[in-house]
């Protein structure tokens, strides 16, 4: 089955063909570095990140790029207020913004290239635009003329008489029409400035986009993302000047990620529901904020919250639960027979990982519709659950390559979303404090924090052998303060974690 996908510039789902068989060339807006990113931008980012990870799954070699915009009116207020230089500031939040992206798990760019290495580009783009007869000069500034490009709207679908100064478009009565906009500023004192045939300055927001994506991707390239606030003014301005600078088609298709909400209002400042992604990431994995966004269609609003992330959490448990369930068995063989699966049930194990992974390829075809690709995951689940519970969790040989390919299904197809597994039993997070309870309860002298908790079991078992209830509740106990949870089963103890943190 093709991909289709929605683009905004038709208004239609079209059947995605790429410029270059088997090769994507995909361009999405960065961040403007003067804060810490917030939860709305995260999902833009997670967003087409997914959409990447699933074209490299169906078999096309992505090209991936992504600005960073690093010279900017807002860069420079927030480096005014705290009394520092414009670059310092632009370096620290570039460092923040990939610190943030590598810890929700978005993976990096294949080329990252900020605005103040392009500022030559960007000024060869402007004098084409001049030489073109689409922009002028005044006083230093240039700006596009946005009445001599004959298709401005057509992205937005805005009637270019209609339309006002809007958001970025700056006021300025030497203009030669309120829409016209900034391709150059003349600098202001204090401010950072590069030399140009207009004199010192810096360039507009709008133009390093078109910039980038030419120098990086060629024309016309495949895919160009963002939020679905940038449609206009930023790209609708990015068309208007690179096919008035090119004469040729700027993109092929045109995607937008829809807004965040919190708590179903907007995400403001004023009305203290303002969430930094790395705030939340202190509250919950990055495979269950994943979750909660991926459970919304990338196009519609996304109502974010505390209550909706708590039920991502317990449906991140119910995804990756029969995955530990079988991973355990394996390491704990259980004795004697168990109930033999009848035909049917066991076809339907059979059947189960090819019907999902056919479900979820639909789905995901289906402009990348990471629901009905969630839901196809869960059914596996359910299917997997059901079996487990009916035969010893997977435990008898007899069923292990069936229960191991619907398990493996399961952390393949959350891998296309980017929603790993978090390590056995959440080992990686076992508290220090484990190592002296193993100590004192089992004679461990080791650093190995799993394997303080295997002595702890074993010494638990043996006290509970020789009857000797007082110590093998201790450790039980010990565990249990610790976040441990203990689960006596035919094959042995069991043990899991929950960080109490």
């Amino acid at each position: 089955m093709a991909i289709r996908l929605y683009n905004t510039l038709t208004r239609h789902k079209e059947e995605f063909v790429p410029r270059e068989p088997g090769v994507v060339s995909m361009y999405v807006c960065g961040p403007t570095v003067y804060n810490h990113i917030h939860i709305g931008n995260a999902r833009t980012f997670l967003t087409f990140d997914v959409i990447r990870r699933y074209l490299a799954f169906r078999g096309f070699d992505v090209r991936f790029v992504q600005n960073i915009t690093d010279v900017d009116d807002k860069i420079i207020a927030r480096a005014n207020e705290e009394g520092r230089e414009p670059a310092e500031v632009a370096a620290e939040y570039t460092r923040a913004f990939q610190a943030a992206m590598d810890a929700l798990g978005v993976q990096p760019p294949t080329v990252q290239p900020k605005a103040t290495d392009t500022i030559d580009a960007m000024i060869e783009m402007t004098l084409r635009l001049i030489e073109r007869g689409h922009a002028y000069v005044i006083d230093g500034d240039v700006y596009f003329a946005v009445r001599s490009f004959a298709g401005y709207g057509k992205l937005s679908g805005r009637n270019i008489d209609e339309l006002e100064s809007g958001s970025r478009v700056g006021v300025d009565e030497r203009k030669n029409d309120p829409l016209d906009f900034a391709l150059w500023k003349s600098a202001k004192p204090g401010e950072p400035h590069w030399s140009s045939p207009w004199g010192e300055g810096r360039p507009g927001w709008h133009l390093e986009c078109s910039v980038m994506s030419e120098r990086e991707l060629g024309l016309t390239f495949d895919i160009h993302g963002g939020a679905s606030d940038l449609i206009f003014p930023h790209h609708e301005n990015e068309i208007a000047q690179s096919e008035a600078a090119t004469g040729q088609p700027f993109v092929r298709y045109w995607m937008h990620a829809g807004l965040l909400q919190v708590d179903q209002e907007k995400m403001s400042k004023s009305l203290g529901n303002f969430l930094l992604l790395k705030d939340v990431l202190q509250r919950y994995p990055a495979p269950v904020v994943r979750l909660l966004m991926l459970q919304t269609h990338y196009r519609s609003p996304l109502d974010f919250s505390t209550d909706r992330l708590d039920e991502a959490a317990r449906a991140y448990d119910r995804l990756i639960t029969p995955v530990r369930n079988f991973n355990w068995a394996k390491r704990n063989r259980a004795a004697g027979e168990l109930p033999e699966a009848t035909p049917s049930v066991l076809e339907a194990l059979t059947a189960a990982p090819e019907t999902a992974r056919a479900a979820f390829s639909e789905a995901m075809d289906d402009d990348f519709n990471t629901a009905g690709a969630l839901a196809a995951i869960f059914d596996l689940v359910r299917v997997l659950n059901s079996f487990l519970e009916g035969h010893g969790i997977g435990a008898s040989a007899r069923y292990a390559a069936r229960v191991e390919a619907a398990a493996g299904t399961i952390v393949d197809l959350l891998g296309v979303l980017g929603v790993e597994m978090a390590d056995e039993e959440g080992a990686s997070q076992y508290p220090p404090a484990v190592l002296d309870l193993a100590r004192d309860y089992a004679g461990y002298d080791g650093t190995d924090a799993r394997a303080a908790v295997e002595a702890l079991l074993a010494a638990r078992a043996a006290a509970r052998s020789e009857r000797n209830w007082a110590a093998a509740d201790g450790v039980r106990d010990g565990l249990a303060a610790l976040g441990f949870i203990i689960e006596d089963t035919p094959s042995g103890a069991r043990v899991s974690y929950r960080d109490r943190g």
